[in-house]
């Protein structure tokens, strides 16, 4: 996973924490908003993403 992708997940999981802590987004999607968050988050710290590898993708920059 490249620095980018990782960075751009940390952001986005840090808006919908935001977003839950300010009560803009409640209840069921909240909940489910939050988990999400929680994926990226993890998938961010161990720069490994389980989809991309079932789909074949890469993001990070491949050193010649």
């Amino acid at each position: 996973m490249g620095g980018l992708d990782r960075m751009v997940r940390t952001i986005i999981a840090v808006i919908v924490f935001a977003l839950y802590y300010l009560d803009v987004i409640e209840e069921t999607l909240a909940y489910i908003l939050l988990g999400l968050s929680g994926i990226f988050v993890l998938t961010s710290f161990i720069s490994f993403c389980p989809l991309y590898t079932l789909f074949g993708m890469n993001t990070c920059k491949v050193k010649k």
